[in-house]
């Protein structure tokens, strides 16, 4: 059996309950997940798989011209070089250990390395991934350029925070557009949460600062900060959120406790550079990659994860309020890899 064919006899096939028997409600709920996941990543899945079917097709074993084949690949799925050439060297080395890979066994291969390769989300995930704690409100800064889905995310993270039983107070702080703010209003009523907000033009560290003030004086639980998103210039942009953080650490002074940068995973390569203008403007600890489920370009979780050794917190596979999700290495891995794939 080919490797192509090995892809085609794993098709997703409805799972049979034994008569009699009956799925837990937790049990509906993962497989719910798993096959929303696997939609989402569908786009993605199709590109890698028929262009990794091409590059073996007709070969037995893994030399050096399926690794040439597999590097292309890699790359042409926005993986990224520098991680599709660790990725490379690790199978390289596993085939001088092992001497013999047959093309069978390089789907399993390239789905572990690439698992090593992505750091593991961190945080409970009865807080939604957040290290939340009584007594002190947790501050999530929010960071990301205009069109990124920063504000949608905001408001789907809000909507199951405050699922989980958590009082949300979220800070309209991308003062320069008045269709953030209206937006952002939009989405804390959908989720229940509270929303402080200024006029427009309005400094985004005074409006960060009331937040604050407010979510403690009533207790939040966490705190939701949107910033502007734009890329005028890094001395621009790095003053100003330094200056959002400098004037929230005067209320909560461990805070932010987390700078979240929202991605378009759509965007393929030009992730990698917002990535990099971010990181360089301020400490961004942690990544939410967004409209998944509408590109080919999904292969850029795996090469921003491993470039920037940020944490994928949160990925986004559809519009629904409940379709951004905590993100997993292993089910994203397996979403890709796994059962359903694509002929």
């Amino acid at each position: 059996m080919g490797f192509f064919d090995i892809f085609k006899s794993k098709k997703s096939e409805p799972q049979s309950v034994e008569q009699g028997a009956e799925q837990t409600p937790q049990a509906e709920v993962r497989e719910r997940e798993e096959r929303e996941l696997n939609a989402g990543l569908e786009k993605t899945k199709q590109g890698l798989f028929s262009k990794l079917a091409r590059a073996v097709a007709g070969r037995s074993t893994v030399d050096a011209e399926v690794l040439d084949d597999l590097e292309e690949v890699l790359i042409t799925s926005d993986v990224g070089v520098e991680t599709t050439v660790k990725i490379i060297e690790r199978i390289e080395a596993r085939v001088a250990r092992d001497k013999y890979i047959n093309t069978a066994e390089l789907q399993s291969i390239l789905q572990d390395e690439i698992a090593q390769l992505m750091e593991k989300a961190e945080g409970s995930v009865e807080n939604f991934g957040l290290d939340v704690k009584e007594g002190e409100p947790y501050v999530l800064m929010v960071v990301g350029v205009n069109g990124a889905g920063k504000t949608t995310t905001i408001g789907k993270l809000a909507a199951q925070l405050t699922k989980a039983g958590k009082k949300v107070y979220i800070g309209a702080a991308d003062t320069f557009r008045a269709a953030a703010i209206d937006q952002l209003a939009v989405w804390a009523e959908r989720a229940g949460a509270t929303m402080i907000r200024q006029e427009m033009g309005s400094d985004p560290a005074s409006v960060a600062y009331d937040t604050l003030k407010s979510a403690v004086a009533n207790n939040a639980d966490v705190v939701l900060i949107d910033t502007a998103g734009r890329l005028h210039n890094k001395i621009g942009l790095m003053n100003e959120l330094t200056k959002i953080r400098n004037v929230m650490s005067k209320v909560v002074g461990s805070a932010p406790h987390e700078v979240m940068l929202v991605l378009d995973g759509s965007t393929g390569q030009n992730a990698f550079e917002q990535a990099r203008q971010f990181t360089q403007a301020t400490k961004v600890t942690s990544l939410a990659i967004t409209k998944l489920d509408g590109t080919a370009k999904g292969g850029v979780v795996i090469g921003i994860s491993d470039r920037f050794h940020i944490p994928v917190r949160y990925i986004g596979i559809g519009e629904g309020i409940d379709q951004l999700r905590i993100f997993d290495r292993h089910d994203f891995v397996k979403a890709l890899f796994g059962k359903g794939a694509t002929e």
